[in-house]
């Protein structure tokens, strides 16, 4: 966009910067200039005169820096007066690029102002590159939930079914793959339960709660036995203090199954699971899981981050990575931390919950 109360300027300057793929915007006014600015929101720079009558570079530059829509287009200012230090400085003040003053050497003008246009291109290609690269993964996220959704009903029926095998089979090889089947639609029917929260938490900024009160020993309680029926591993289940509070007691259950589930797949077979709770702190709750076995160094780091790799000892992939990222957000939405120390051949995860849970999703 060119302002020059002067018309020769006006057609001297579109001459010399005309091209196919530019289209040039004239105004003979700081009026006139803004009527285009609401007119055209794609402008890679604007050449402002500064002496023009009524309204100056000066202040047209001062409203085109105060308005959201416009403030981040280039200024550059031309004058025909002498030069002068104190323009400058207001010029720059306004937020001008340059000051160039007449007569302009074309070259000199040119070489500035592509310097400008080939920005605007990168700056469009990006955004139009940051616009696609968005909607795929929108679209993505939404396969990944439909899929999901969709997989629980045939997952519904192979869970009964086998858990009906198990309970009718007389015959010790058939009850066991039976069983076989029953323990790997539970590992399933758990991994698409992370993948629907990972696209809660994507598409939501946060997992949402629904907190009510709730004894968390109970709840321990119920969790480890749930894991003893269905494993040979031993869970010791000890507490100290006042264990009552506000949480959302599914969330939570989740959180004491994926860890406790982790410290059965990952800790050594010959050493039993810890589970203790503190709750003799007034403000808040600690849970304490413990195994046998250390964490590598080189996969602390990354223990939290969702999709990295994890393989058993047998060099299987196990799960999908995303379990104690789960575990982290569930924790951080009730406003609570996790922490994990893993030396000397035993490994603590340490979960602090404060007693008190809002309702409302966590910011981010």
């Amino acid at each position: 966009m060119i302002v020059d109360d002067i018309a020769e300027n006006l057609v001297a300057l579109e001459a010399l910067l005309q091209r196919d793929d530019l289209l040039v915007l004239k105004a003979q006014s700081g009026a006139q200039a803004l009527e285009l600015l609401l007119e055209h929101d794609d402008i890679a720079l604007a050449l402002l005169d500064v002496q023009m009558p009524e309204m100056t570079g000066f202040e047209l530059a001062e409203i085109i820096r105060g308005r959201e829509r416009t403030r981040h287009i280039p200024l550059i200012f031309v004058t025909a007066g002498t030069q002068n230090s104190d323009w400058q400085f207001k010029g720059y003040d306004a937020g001008a690029v340059d000051f160039l003053y007449k007569p302009i050497d074309p070259h000199m003008l040119l070489s500035k102002v592509e310097v400008f246009f080939t920005l605007h291109r990168q700056k469009r290609t990006l955004a139009r590159e940051l616009a696609e690269r968005t909607e795929a993964l929108r679209i993505n996220e939404m396969f990944m939930a439909v899929l999901s959704h969709d997989l629980r009903t045939p997952l519904t029926s192979v869970t009964l079914a086998s858990g009906a095998l198990v309970r009718a089979c007389t015959d010790k090889k058939n009850a066991a793959l039976a069983g076989r089947i029953l323990s790997s639609a539970r590992r399933m029917d758990g991994m698409i339960e992370n993948l629907l929260d990972l696209t809660r938490i994507r598409q939501h900024g946060g997992l949402s709660l629904h907190p009510g009160p709730l004894d968390l020993g109970e709840l321990c309680a119920r969790v480890v036995e749930e894991l003893r029926d269905h494993g040979t591993r031993e869970v010791v289940l000890s507490s100290a203090g006042v264990l009552s509070g506000s949480w959302d007691g599914d969330r939570l259950a989740q959180v004491l199954t994926n860890l406790l589930g982790n410290a059965l797949r990952h800790g050594a077979a010959d050493q039993p699971i810890g589970l203790h709770l503190d709750g003799t702190h007034t403000s808040a709750i600690r849970m304490e899981i413990s195994n046998g076995g250390c964490i590598p160094a080189d996969l602390l780091p990354l223990l939290f981050t969702p999709f990295r790799s994890s393989a058993s000892k047998g060099g299987r992939r196990d799960g999908l990575g995303l379990g104690l990222y789960i575990v982290q957000q569930i924790v951080t939405s009730h406003g609570g931390g996790i922490a994990v120390h893993s030396a000397d051949d035993h490994t603590r995860f340490t979960v602090t919950l404060p007693r008190n849970t809002g309702s409302s999703p966590p910011s981010r």
